[in-house]
């Protein structure tokens, strides 16, 4: 059996640096004689190195989009205004509220310390660094132009937040609703409808035939409901499975999703701004538009997008136009930016127009969301209307039925 590889901890340290200057960081390592070496090697003279205590109750909270949107808008400011990159991670660092955020940090500090290239120690945390982002820096420390490519990486990560935000806002109220409606209905079939039936029992009479499916399905949801939810809970992981793992399933319910009334609408229009911001972003930091065109395929969010933009990069590796290659994707692409990529490339200003294109959609998608509340509401309140009130019918109709008797 393989021997298991020595685990890792989390060490604060304070010490001194060649120019007698006290700094303090975190670092990962065996052990702490091992960071002490380190911490030598890089001219640092350790006076203090310390385990870092487990945070209580799990507390080194999750980090998300939002954070790396936050660190590189902090991290462009900072060296636009003339602060040196490891000073800068420092102070980001340290200022983080977030343990888990500021121990790495703290690590891709000590890598470009060491001698690494800031996009190599950003690549070590490709979940949430991704390819798009390192290779932005890597173009950037190229060119020698980094703080201009950080304060394009940091407003293209601010917009593409913002539109994740615009969509979960336009999903959440839909789910939320339907959630409640499964609580609720849940809750009459097993202990309101249980109270009818034994008052049915006395009547000696027969059952309408939609009470009577209504009785059973309240027996069956008594008897068997773990069943009944854990059946839910593992129909919902095996879509999540089969959409994460299999290719082929999840570019059917890509293009389902296009397919659907305002839903497709919403999904095809953020695909666009997802597009047009990225390419944007990529050809103004200087990436060529064959290497540009298949990182964005990756950010669109959509397999039926990634597809195009791959032999859109085929075409255009060939010496086709853009504008040419994206015409035989209509069904993916309207004719306002077909027409705005041509003008870019006549005028030589396809980032200028692509961001247009992008700014565009994202208010479109914006104003969608704002509408799609007004138009979901009725929708929701229909559909739980029928849903509960279709069981309070079925409850009271053999007592409708008797009465008519007794008349």
């Amino acid at each position: 059996m393989a021997a298991k590889a020595p685990k890792k901890h989390i060490f604060t340290w304070e010490g001194v640096d060649r120019k007698g200057i006290r700094i303090k960081g975190e670092n990962e390592a065996m052990s702490d004689a091992l960071l002490k070496a380190e911490l030598r090697r890089q001219g640092i003279s350790p006076t203090r190195v310390r385990k870092k205590a487990k945070p209580l109750f799990g507390g080194g909270k999750k980090i998300t989009g939002k954070d790396i949107a936050v660190f590189a808008r902090q991290l462009a400011t900072m060296m636009s205004s003339g602060v040196p990159l490891v000073q800068a991670l420092d102070i980001i660092a340290s200022g983080h509220e977030k343990p888990a955020m500021q121990t790495m940090l703290f690590a891709i500090k000590a890598a470009v310390e060491g001698g690494n290239r800031l996009g190599d120690a950003l690549a070590k945390y490709p979940d949430y660094f991704d390819e798009l982002f390192v290779n932005l820096v890597n173009a950037g420390e190229q060119s020698g132009a980094l703080e201009t490519i950080l304060d394009k990486i940091a407003t293209y990560k601010e917009k593409t937040e913002a539109l994740k935000a615009k969509i979960k806002k336009a999903l959440m109220y839909p789910v939320a609703v339907i959630l409640v409606a499964i609580v609720v209905t849940t809750i009459l079939l097993v202990f309101v409808v249980p109270q009818f039936q034994q008052l049915f029992q006395g009547f000696g009479a027969s059952l309408p035939a939609f009470t009577l499916f209504v009785v059973h399905l309240s027996e069956l949801m008594q008897k068997w409901w773990y069943v009944v939810f854990a059946g839910l809970g593992l129909s919902g992981w095996l879509f999540a499975r089969s959409y994460k793992k299999s290719y082929a399933f999840r570019k059917q319910v890509d293009r389902l999703v296009l397919r659907i009334p305002v839903f497709g609408q919403l999904a095809m229009k953020s695909a666009i701004a997802r597009f047009a911001r990225t390419l944007a972003t990529m050809f103004a930091a200087g990436v060529p538009l064959v290497e540009a065109l298949e990182s964005v395929a990756g950010a669109t969010g959509n397999v039926l997008y990634a597809e195009a933009l791959m032999k859109m990069r085929e075409d255009t590796s060939a010496g086709v136009q853009l504008r040419q290659s994206m015409r035989q994707f209509t069904n993916l692409f309207p004719n306002m930016v077909l027409q705005m990529v041509a003008i870019g490339e006549e005028a030589g200003s396809l980032d200028h127009m692509l961001t247009k294109v992008a700014d565009f959609y994202e208010e479109e998608v914006d104003v969608m969301v704002d509408g799609l509340s007004t138009l979901l509401e009725p929708m929701i309140m229909v559909i739980l209307g029928v849903l509960v009130g279709g069981l309070v019918v079925a409850m009271y109709l053999p007592i409708f039925s008797m009465g008519n008797v007794v008349g």
